[in-house]
């Protein structure tokens, strides 16, 4: 099978790595882009193979085929393969090596000076600009769009990973990627070739009875239902000898600290200083 040829079919088998054999939903409609999806996995271990060429334009292509809010089309997208400016990213990240190794690394911006810059130019007040609301469509809008380019990444080959880390000190990667006032990193992305190593398994999600609910919110099973995706990760903790090794750990360990935010806490006052008025 060469790179460029997505995973077999299996609808089975795709469920059961998703969600482990004790949580299998049941087998819908299913095709080629649907196994892609669930083949997705975060990959930290990137080999230098150079990208095809094309192959950026054709993830942001997929990326501008993304729903937007009223297409006001409120994101951009900073394509950097500069050795040092990936060093100095991957510092901020906290060490993130892989920042490092893979051939193409994507910062996602929630990019609101391009429609300012609209608002200068007509001479026209926008005043929507400032409210909450219009900064979360700006943040979705490119978290939608940089999904879209995820799936197209996998769909030849290539392995991703997110990193929120770019959130530890906007600022920061502002200046490092000469950003205009009103734009703000959501997050970086990592494409490239995984190595054997990296490309790891997938990891199973919670169950679907968890997160899926009819008609209205319903909580009521959900203990039981933790206690069961509590094993499934405990058995994968322990394939990949990960510290935490329940899911329900990982969230004590994620969310009970201050100090786990690594910085980002402090958000709101960057956003004041990158230009960004949020009432």
């Amino acid at each position: 099978m060469d790179s460029l040829t997505p995973p077999p079919v299996d609808t089975t088998e795709a469920l059961t790595r998703r969600y482990g054999a004790d949580a299998v939903p049941p087998a819908g409609p299913w095709n080629e882009t649907i196994a892609v999806m669930l083949d997705h996995r975060s990959v930290r271990s990137y080999k230098p193979d150079p990208l095809p060429p094309g192959t950026l334009e054709t993830l942001i292509a997929a990326a501008q085929s993304a729903a937007t809010s009223s297409n006001m089309q409120w994101w951009s997208a900073v394509a950097i393969t500069d050795p040092e400016k990936k060093k100095v990213l991957a510092e901020i990240a906290g060490g993130q090596k892989h920042i490092e190794q893979c051939p193409l690394f994507i910062a996602w911006v929630a990019d609101m000076s391009r429609n300012q810059r609209i608002s200068d130019a007509e001479k026209t007040a926008f005043e929507t600009m400032p409210w909450l609301e219009t900064f979360m469509v700006a943040c979705i809008d490119a978290a939608l769009a940089a999904q879209n380019a995820v799936v197209a990444a996998q769909s030849i080959g290539l392995r991703t990973v997110y990193i929120g880390a770019m959130r530890n000190d906007p600022i920061g990667v502002a200046k490092l990627l000469d950003l205009p006032h009103q734009s703000f990193v959501v997050f970086g992305l990592c494409v490239g070739y995984a190595t054997e190593k990296g490309d790891g398994e997938v990891k199973p999600r919670l169950p679907q009875s968890t997160v899926l609910h009819h008609e209205r919110y319903d909580a009521a099973n959900e203990a039981a239902q933790r206690k069961v995706y509590d094993a499934e990760m405990s058995r994968f903790s322990a394939r990949h000898e990960l510290q935490a090794a329940t899911w329900t750990q990982r969230v004590l360990n994620r969310l009970a600290p201050l100090k786990s935010m690594n910085g980002r806490e402090t958000i709101r006052a960057s956003l004041a200083k990158l230009g960004f008025e949020i009432r």
